[in-house]
Order: C-alpha cells, then sequence, then structure tokens
C-alpha cells in the first residue's frame, strides 16, 4: 500500500499498538475518532464521519442477504436432491441434511478461533466465502455432470449412487459446510464493529442492526425457498444451484467493495490459550495454598489499555473468586510477563465472562433441535401433501417453508417501529424488553410449534385420503416456528454480542450460532435412536413412506423436550447475572504495573480504563 507522510499509518493488515498508543495519549481529542481502537483501511484510528454506521453495514447487510439466498437454496432442496437423484432412503437424507447442517454451524468456533487470534474478521470473512464458493461450484458439477450421479430410474429397484458418486457430494458438502462455519461468526460482529459502543447515537443504532440483520437473512431465505426452488423444478438443479453460486460469488465483490468504508478490529490472540492459562494460573496458586481475601491486591498493567492486544480493560467482578487467584502476584521480583503464572484481571473477568454466558448457551439449544425439522421433516410433509393453488399452479414443496420465513418481514419491521416503543414505555428499557426475555419468548412459542406440528400430522395421517390435504395445515407448524426464531435468534445475537468482551466477539457469536449446529445433530441422533428402537425404516416410526410413519410421535418427543427446556431456561435466565450487574470486591485494590505510562493522575487506569458500556 502506498505510503503517507503520517508515521503511524499502516495498512489495516498490520495494525501497531504503537499507532493506538499515540491517539490515546491525546485522550481522542477529536470526538469524529472512535473510542474503540477500530482502524480504518489505511492503519489508522477510524472516523466517525467516513466510516462505520449505516454506511459500511449496508455493505455486510447485503452481503448476509446473498450468502443466505446460497445456503437456504441448497438446505430446502437437500433432502429431495439425495431421494430423487441420489437414490437415498428419506430417513437417510434428513440426517445427512441435519449432520451437514451441524456441521456448518459447528465450524463456527473455528472461524471464530481464526479471526479472533490470526486474521481478524475481514479477511476471515473473504477467505471462507472463497472456499464457499468452491464448495458451491462442485455442487453444480454434481447437479450437471451425468457420471456423477445414478442414472435415471426406469425399474426398480433403482441404481443407487456409487461411493466415489456420493463422496464427491459430500466433498461439495463439506467446503460449504466450512465457508459457512467460517463466515456466520464474524458477520454479525463485523456489522456490530462499524457502531461505536460509546457514541450515545451510534449505540442505539447498533441494535436496529442486528434487527435488520436478521431480516436480510430471512429475505434472503424466501428468495432461495420461492425463486430459486422454483428454478429447481422448472429448470433443473444444474441451474437451480448454479444462481447460488452465482450468488456466493456476488456477495464477495459487494463486501469486498465496502473495505474504505469498514472500521476493523485487530487480532487480539486466541481467546482459548488466554482462558487456559487462567485456569492454569488459578490452579497452580491454588495448590500453593493462595487464597484470595476480600481486599487482596490482584494484578493489572498499568497502561490504559490492557496487555490483550486492542482490547479495553475491564473491571473486577466477585464471581467465580477461584478464579482470582490467577491474578494474585505471589512473587512481586518474577516475572510479569509470563501469563502461565500471573494473569491481569482483564485476562481473569474475560474468561469469568465466557462462563457466565455458557448456561444461557445450553438453555436455548433446544430451539434449534426444532428449526432442524424445518428444511427436513417439514417440507417432506409438504411433499405429499395438495400443494395445488388452482387447475394450473403448485406449490413447489421447497417453497412451503415460505410459511416461517415470510413472517420475519413483518415480524422485525413491526417490533422494531411498534412493539418496542410501546413496551419501552412501560419497561423503561432501552430495548422494550431485556434480550434474556426476549429469547424467553421464543422458547416458548418454540413449544406450540411442535404441538401444532404433532396435530397437524395425525390428522394428516389419519385423513382417507392424507394426499388430498391441504398444505395450508401447515402453516401454523411453520408460522410459530418462524415466529419463536425471530424473537430467540435477535435476542442472541444482542445478549452474545453484549456479554462479550472485545477479545471474545467472535468466539461468543461462534457458539450461540454452534447451537444450531448441536440442535442439528441432536435431531439425528434422536431420528436414529427412534428408528432403532420402533422397528427401522420398515416398521419404525419414520419410514420412507411418511403415510405409514408415525412422525406425529416424534413431534410430541420434540414438544416435550421444548416444555421441559422453556423451564430450565427461566431458572438459568433468572439467576444469571451480567456483566454490568456483576458487583466488584476489589475494584480499588487493583495493583498495576510500572509502564510507559506511569501515573496517570485521572485514576481511569485503577477503574480500568475505557471500559465497556454495560447493559
Amino acid at each position: 500500500m502506498e505510503k503517507t507522510g503520517d508515521p503511524y499509518e499502516k495498512s489495516f493488515y498490520q495494525p501497531s499498538m504503537e499507532k493506538f498508543d499515540y491517539f490515546v495519549d491525546q485522550d481522542i481529542e477529536d470526538s469524529n475518532l472512535v473510542s474503540n481502537g477500530c482502524v480504518d483501511f489505511r492503519g489508522r484510528i477510524a472516523s466517525k464521519q467516513t466510516t462505520g454506521g449505516w454506511k459500511a453495514s449496508s455493505f455486510i447487510i447485503v452481503n448476509e442477504a446473498a450468502e443466505r439466498l446460497a445456503f437456504f437454496a441448497i438446505g430446502v432442496n437437500m433432502v429431495a436432491y439425495l431421494v430423487l437423484e441420489m437414490r437415498k432412503s428419506l430417513p437417510n437424507s434428513v440426517t445427512i441434511v441435519t449432520d451437514w447442517i451441524g456441521a456448518a454451524y459447528v465450524f463456527t468456533i473455528l472461524g471464530a478461533f481464526i479471526a479472533d487470534a490470526y486474521l481478524g474478521r475481514f479477511k476471515t470473512i473473504v477467505t471462507f466465502s472463497c472456499i464457499y464458493a468452491v464448495g458451491m461450484v462442485l455442487l453444480t458439477l454434481s447437479a450437471s455432470i451425468d457420471s456423477l450421479r445414478p442414472p435415471p430410474c426406469k425399474a426398480r429397484p433403482c441404481t443407487k449412487a456409487t461411493d466415489g458418486q456420493s463422496a464427491f457430494l459430500y466433498v461439495a458438502l463439506a467446503l460449504i459446510a466450512l465457508g459457512t462455519g467460517g463466515i456466520k461468526p464474524c458477520v454479525s460482529s463485523f456489522g456490530a464493529d462499524q457502531f461505536d459502543e460509546a457514541d450515545e447515537k451510534e449505540f442505539a443504532k447498533k441494535f436496529a442492526f442486528f434487527n435488520w440483520f436478521f431480516f436480510a437473512i430471512n429475505m434472503g431465505a424466501i428468495l432461495a425457498i420461492t425463486v430459486l426452488v422454483y428454478v429447481q423444478d422448472e429448470f433443473g438443479w444444474e441451474l437451480g444451484f448454479g444462481i447460488p453460486t452465482g450468488a456466493i460469488v456476488l456477495s464477495v465483490i459487494i463486501f469486498v467493495a465496502g473495505v474504505p468504508y469498514y472500521r476493523y478490529q485487530k487480532p487480539m490472540g486466541s481467546p482459548f490459550t488466554r482462558f487456559v492459562q487462567v485456569f492454569v494460573a488459578a490452579l497452580r496458586n491454588h495448590f500453593k495454598g493462595v487464597e484470595v481475601s476480600p481486599r487482596e491486591d490482584l494484578y493489572e498493567v498499568k497502561t490504559r489499555e490492557s496487555d490483550i492486544a486492542g482490547a479495553r480493560k475491564l473491571t473486577h467482578t466477585s464471581q467465580f473468586r477461584f478464579l482470582d487467584q490467577a491474578a494474585v502476584m505471589t512473587d512481586p521480583l518474577g516475572d510479569k510477563t509470563n501469563r502461565w503464572r500471573l494473569c491481569t484481571v482483564t485476562q481473569v473477568e474475560e474468561f469469568k465472562s465466557f462462563i457466565r454466558i455458557l448456561p444461557v448457551w445450553a438453555a436455548t439449544v433446544a430451539l434449534a433441535l426444532s428449526f432442524a425439522q424445518f428444511s427436513t421433516f417439514f417440507v417432506s410433509q409438504a411433499s405429499i401433501m395438495d400443494r395445488s393453488l388452482g387447475p394450473n399452479l403448485t406449490i413447489p414443496s421447497g417453497s412451503v417453508p415460505i410459511f416461517g420465513a415470510v413472517n420475519a418481514l413483518v415480524l422485525v419491521p413491526l417490533y422494531e417501529k411498534l412493539i418496542i416503543p410501546a413496551l419501552r414505555l412501560r419497561t423503561g428499557h432501552h430495548r422494550g424488553i431485556t434480550s434474556l426475555q426476549r429469547m424467553g419468548v421464543g422458547l416458548f412459542v418454540s413449544i406450540f410449534a411442535t404441538g401444532a406440528a404433532a396435530i397437524v400430522e395425525k390428522r394428516r395421517r389419519d385423513d382417507p385420503t392424507p394426499s388430498e390435504v391441504s398444505v395450508f395445515w401447515l402453516f401454523p407448524q411453520f408460522f410459530l416456528i418462524g415466529s419463536a426464531e425471530v424473537f430467540t435468534y435477535v435476542g442472541q445475537l444482542e445478549f452474545f454480542y453484549d456479554e462479550a468482551t472485545d477479545g471474545t466477539r467472535s468466539i461468543s457469536s461462534a457458539m450461540f450460532l454452534s447451537e444450531l449446529g448441536i440442535g442439528s445433530w441432536v435431531s439425528t441422533a434422536i431420528v436414529k435412536i427412534i428408528g432403532r428402537f420402533s422397528g427401522g425404516e420398515e416398521r419404525g416410526w419414520l419410514r420412507n413412506d411418511l403415510n405409514k410413519s408415525r412422525l406425529d410421535y416424534f413431534y410430541w418427543i420434540l414438544t416435550v423436550i421444548n416444555g421441559v427446556n422453556f423451564v430450565v431456561y427461566v431458572v438459568v435466565a433468572w439467576l444469571y447475572t451480567g456483566r454490568g450487574k456483576a458487583s466488584s470486591s476489589v475494584s480499588d485494590d487493583v495493583v498495576y504495573d510500572d509502564d510507559l505510562y506511569g501515573n496517570l493522575g485521572s485514576g481511569r487506569g485503577r477503574e480500568g480504563g475505557l471500559t465497556m458500556i454495560q447493559l
């Protein structure tokens, strides 16, 4: 990159703490500069006038819509592709798809690790988008080249896919899953990075971004399950997969076009390594007999920023006092830079913040289990029901999820413009209700979603002519699952971002996204367990022929799981104490290392420097 006369100007690919400290020493006198350490593409502290906000996040939202278009175009029709083109059984096809979706979302942890430790969010998104594109190309080839699929079925039994044909398809799906996993944990966090939390106006806009981000996801999904599903039905799989392949390439171009407007957070190192350091140091001091008293001195560096590159300091909290032992100086003359023996208060608090969210994370997995049916059994039901809208018009089975996706287009603007202001007047909360309450609403609705699915499936199966039952009977279960997702998903976006620290934003986003993966894997496990103990694919509850299956029993099992999970979640949410409410008993007794800045005078160093704005 061409250099300028500014000695602190560097490419954003190689940001430096010297450049950041230069501006911190000026106390960020220019109010147009962000306060969270984000830089522009030239490596300078980002300006609020020329970077960030909606001018940057709009590129991110469009990119997300295009990526979701591709993902859902595959997801809603992959069961049909496996059954019709690859000659696999329905239960086996369902488990392949749920395993694939599970892998896509569990890979988010890998993507978050790479973003936080090495590449940063922007470069991680671009890198994994390219992997995604390669997988889409291979999938399109699978649908286009006859030798990569079994021959057309002209007599029973049909020829099944060979191991080589299946392997080619699985490689394509694996690359798509890996690409999704690398992109997803970074996109929402990268979008939120475009809003400075210390700026009151930008702080409010950040929450609107989460809602419109979710709106974009559903817009992409709706286009996928209407336009692209129609293309697949009318013009074949080649074009049906080729168009989303083009959408992925276009999404990368759109995303890169926003480079001059983005705000970039520097990679801060692996948070998992820092977590292990805290645990090892605490365990070491525990076996030495070290105890933390209410007035114990805890170690912290004396710079304005923490020693985690680019992360602001965190104040001490009283929870998980065992971990405080990692910040106790047992040898004042020893090596203060060895984090395996002595950690800072900020590093300890970072680990505490991660531990706090784990119960909430575990208590919201059940919704992902129910949502896994959205593109598998729900669509399979639709494929054997009456989908006619008239003598010459039939709804493609892959388009039926529109019943669930379309409500987001109504609920998100309605919630943002009408419900939040009304709730704000009643509760006084700036978002109407808290993120935890919003998640609880979604989990409660999910109970009725799977219950409705069980009732409708029993009615369909008991009908003398089940193939003549209207597909519109599936509307309640799709609509309720979609409504549950609107509340819980956006609530999770807000909660996991706000409870994360500067150094764990991507990992925190990955944790909540991994729920979708784990829920899909649990769905696979339940399907296999039910199949094994109920008689297999020929005589069990879940067979190739849904008219002979007992899918309603499966849905009732999910309803019970959702009910129990909701009770557990209420208890967890009731007991939860966020970072903003955690009390500090030793915040005034933190010991700081002598450093370049010496005595700060203002006292901000002892209070944790430029601390996070808490909810």
